[in-house]
């Protein structure tokens, strides 16, 4: 098991807590750096949340497929 996939299994269940610490820490990198390099840690930001929190999750997935009819 890769280290990826051993942190996706501890966040598991607590994805609003990554994506609240996400944007916290893109938000000091961006007050260190005086917002220099803000584009850069939006699309970090983005990364993360993709990676580990629910930004692109769907919070409903569809039904799965009825079995086909005979």
């Amino acid at each position: 098991m890769s280290m990826l996939d051993k942190l996706k299994q501890m966040l598991k269940g607590h994805e609003s807590t990554v994506d609240q610490a996400v944007d916290k820490g893109g938000d000091m990198v961006d007050k260190r750096t005086q917002g220099k390099y803000a584009r850069h840690v939006d699309t970090a930001q983005e990364r993360l949340k993709d990676q580990f929190g629910t930004t692109g999750r769907d919070q409903n997935p569809p039904p799965p497929p009825a079995p086909p009819q005979r």
